[in-house]
Parts: structure tokens; C-alpha cells; sequence
């Protein structure tokens, strides 16, 4: 028999409100207990004096709702309390319910590992959620929106199920040999199995967008000591984030803020002064630096406008750089050419000169790396991994020799495509996915 778990599902804390929620066979039970009266009408936020039921104790006047199986978030029993947000209000319910037959504790992410286990929402949507809940800026909201309202999972199993269909000929073709396919229909399978993987591959061509969306566009400020570097960052971040010193090799490790830049979740470091130095410590950190650059999606390359660019910060100029020419007030700065950066800017992060349109270019960038498009877009690596593997399947089929070799190739792809949604076992998945959701959910 399945345990009935519980949790609070608000935030701890003081608060108006709190709620605790309750799944599974003796939740209804639970509520008869603690109500002393009969369930109330399904799905309706009913008035209910809640009492211990070992000594009639009054726990708290609040609302309860009650949501029978299968019409539920889990599928199963659903019972929620809604409850006066004091500490000592919830602790006391929290502590009736722990020494009730048949209750335990909720595990993270148990609500809704029931909820996937009982058909009620795929992988896809159950990540959407755990998005949802991190969410940090509206483009973050949207995009787990639209997830865990199924999007993606609508899109991928759509492929599935074209893919099945086209495997149930090929499979035809070797149960009844002596009636093998037809050259034209087999042709036209082939191209259909084409014409997915087409689909596939322009799904993938994505430039990482929905990743770099939901785990945030990571920038990294570059340079010489005394560039400027750090007064940028104070400037992002519209706050004393790193320390300002004339005196060189202030910044010896990374200095990270978190920024909503035009509503996209951007990861700004700051980092060491790139120049050759006998200390060890500053030697780590202009090695941290140049890790930062490699790993970065965009970097601004910040160089002192009053002197010649220095060769380590011009090397490192290319597609994914804006450079900046700081303190343009004490002099006229010389654009870099031929460099192939993003855009080049004069600037005073002192005085403030040239920031205006420096922003504008940086926004743009950030904005066209997780731009969001009509279509749902891969949010995690598992999802890329088994596109991809999912793809190069069915290249194989459409080439292979003989429908055996198609047969199994299509099923490679099936099952590939089934792992992202969970249509297929996944219970060594399962852990990873749901190990990150809070309590409660």
C-alpha cells in the first residue's frame, strides 16, 4: 500500500497564510480526524475547525479542500490545509499529523514524482515546474510557463509517435518476410524518417537559447589591472559589489553579481588583471580569468583608453566580445580593427560617458542569446543529449541496407525521444530530476 505523505507547501515562516498538503489513501481519513465531521464537497474551500485528535486540542480555525482520486495534482487522495501562517500554528499541525497511521514526511519533489508516476504530467513538465518555482525574471516565467503546461513534451512526443508509426512498417516488413515493402513505399518511408530528422536538427540549432535562458547568460569583464574593470561591475550592479583601488591587482579572484538585464537572468564576474606577475596568488587569479573567458557566453573586454591595448586582453577579442575603451574623458580612444567583435564602445565609468549606448548594445546581445521563439526550446542537456542521439538514429535508418538495420535504428530513436518525456523506463532518471524540487512540491 502506497504511504500518505505531507508537507508544507509554503514557505517557512511567519506569514498570513501557510499551506500544508496531504496526498495519498488515508488522506481523506486524516481530514475526518482532524475535522471531526465528514469530507467536505470535492474541490471546494470549506471552513473547518482542526483539532488534535488525541485530546480534542483546537490546532487552528482555517479552510481545508479535498481532492478524490484520480481528479487530483498527485492522482491520488489530495487533502489541503490551508492554515493561520504562525510558526507555532503550523509546528502544531505538522505535529499531529507525523504520529497519524500510515503518514510520513514528504521527500522533495514527492508530489509531483506521483503525479509524473500516475500519467497526470510528463518529465518535461514536472522540470517546468521546478523552473517555475527558480524562476527569477518574466522571460524565465514564460519559458517554464509554457513547459510545464506541456509544451515541449507535446512537441517531442509528437515525434514519437510519427516514429512509431514508421517503425510498425519496417517491423511489418520483417514479421511477414515473404511480403517484403514495396520499393516506392519504402522510399517514402525513408524520406519520412528524413523529413523528422530534418526536424530535429533545426530544433537543436538553437544556439542554447532555452538553457541560457533558464540557467542565465554568464558574462565575464576582462582587461588589464587599473582598466576599469571593477567600476564596471559596481556600475551593473548599481551597488559597491567589488572593491575600487588605484592600486594594481585590487581583484584577485572572481567577483559575481546576479542581474535581471531587460528582463534576462545575466551572471557577471569580475576578474583578476590579466599581466604577468611573481606572486602566486595573483598568477591563480589571472588563470581563474582566462577559465572564466573559455567558459563565458559573452565577454566584455575593458581597456584602458589613456594607453596602448595590451596584447593578453586583445587576444582575447573575438565574435563573443564587447569591447570597452574606458576613461574616454582624459582621452580620444582607437577602435581596435579587424578585431570581428560584437560592437566597440567609448566609455567613462567614472563620469558615465558613453554608458547609455554601451547598455544598449549589451542588452541587444544578452536579448539575442536567449531570444525566445514561437516554438518551445530544449532547456536542459539530458533533452539535447537525447535529441541528438535521437537524430544520428535516424540518419542511420535512413541509410541502413536492410529494414532489420532501419527497425532497430528506429527503435534506438524511439527510445530516445521516450527517455526526455519519460514514455519509457527511466527510474535512474528519477532521482536527478526530482532531487532538486523543494519539500512540498
Amino acid at each position: 500500500m502506497t504511504d500518505t505523505i505531507f508537507s508544507l507547501s509554503s514557505a517557512v515562516g511567519r506569514a498570513g497564510l501557510a499551506v500544508i498538503r496531504l496526498s495519498g489513501p488515508s488522506a481523506g481519513a486524516t481530514l475526518e480526524r482532524l475535522s471531526g465531521g465528514p469530507l467536505p464537497r470535492p474541490r471546494h474551500a470549506t471552513r473547518a475547525i482542526l483539532r488534535d485528535p488525541f485530546d480534542a486540542d483546537i490546532l487552528d480555525d482555517g479552510l481545508v479542500l479535498w481532492f478524490p482520486a484520480p481528479h487530483s495534482y498527485t492522482g491520488e487522495e489530495v487533502v489541503e490545509l490551508h492554515l493561520h501562517g504562525g510558526v507555532a500554528v503550523v509546528s502544531a499541525v505538522l505535529d499531529v499529523l507525523a504520529v497519524q497511521p500510515d503518514l510520513r514526511l514528504a521527500e522533495p519533489g514527492e508530489f509531483t514524482r506521483r503525479a509524473f508516476l500516475s500519467g497526470k504530467i510528463d518529465l518535461t513538465a514536472a522540470e517546468g515546474l521546478i523552473d517555475l518555482i527558480d524562476a527569477e525574471t518574466n522571460a524565465q516565467r514564460r519559458q517554464a510557463l509554457r513547459q510545464a503546461d506541456g509544451d515541449l513534451g507535446r512537441l517531442y512526443e509528437g515525434w514519437r509517435s510519427r516514429l512509431v508509426t514508421l517503425l510498425a512498417y519496417f517491423e511489418a516488413s520483417i514479421d511477414f518476410a515473404d511480403e517484403p515493402i514495396p520499393d516506392s513505399l519504402e522510399l517514402d518511408l525513408r524520406k519520412k524518417i528524413l523529413v523528422v530528422s530534418g526536424e530535429l536538427t533545426q530544433h537543436l540549432f538553437d544556439k542554447r537559447r532555452g538553457e541560457r535562458l533558464r540557467e542565465g547568460v554568464h558574462i565575464t569583464i576582462l582587461g588589464a589591472p587599473n582598466a576599469g574593470k571593477s567600476s564596471l561591475l559596481n556600475l551593473l550592479a548599481r551597488r559597491d559589489a567589488a572593491i575600487v583601488s588605484s592600486h594594481a591587482g585590487t581583484t584577485r579572484d572572481v567577483v559575481e553579481v546576479r542581474l535581471d538585464l531587460a528582463d534576462c537572468p545575466v551572471t557577471v564576474a569580475d576578474t583578476a588583471g590579466l599581466r604577468d606577475s611573481a606572486s602566486d596568488v595573483e598568477v591563480e587569479g589571472v588563470r581563474r580569468a582566462l577559465a572564466r573567458a573559455e567558459q563565458a557566453d559573452l565577454k566584455l573586454v575593458v581597456f584602458d583608453g589613456a594607453v596602448t591595448p595590451d596584447a593578453p586582453s586583445r587576444d582575447l577579442v573575438d565574435a563573443d566580445t564587447i569591447v570597452l575603451f574606458n576613461k574616454s574623458d582624459l582621452c580620444d580612444s582607437v577602435f581596435l580593427k579587424g578585431s570581428g567583435a560584437l560592437g566597440q564602445y567609448a566609455v567613462s565609468v567614472k563620469y558615465g560617458s558613453g554608458i547609455e549606448e554601451f547598455l544598449r548594445g549589451l542588452t541587444a546581445a544578452v536579448r539575442d542569446r536567449v531570444g525566445a521563439g514561437d516554438s518551445p526550446m530544449i532547456t536542459r542537456s539530458r533533452h539535447r543529449e537525447a535529441l541528438t542521439n535521437c537524430r544520428d538514429a535516424l540518419d542511420r535508418a535512413a541509410a541502413a541496407s536492410a529494414s532489420e538495420f532501419a527497425a532497430e535504428d528506429l527503435r534506438q530513436a524511439v527510445r530516445s525521444l521516450g527517455r526526455i518525456t519519460g514514455a519509457v523506463d527511466v527510474e535512474d532518471l528519477l532521482d536527478v530530476i526530482f532531487r532538486d524540487f523543494c519539500i512540498g512540491k
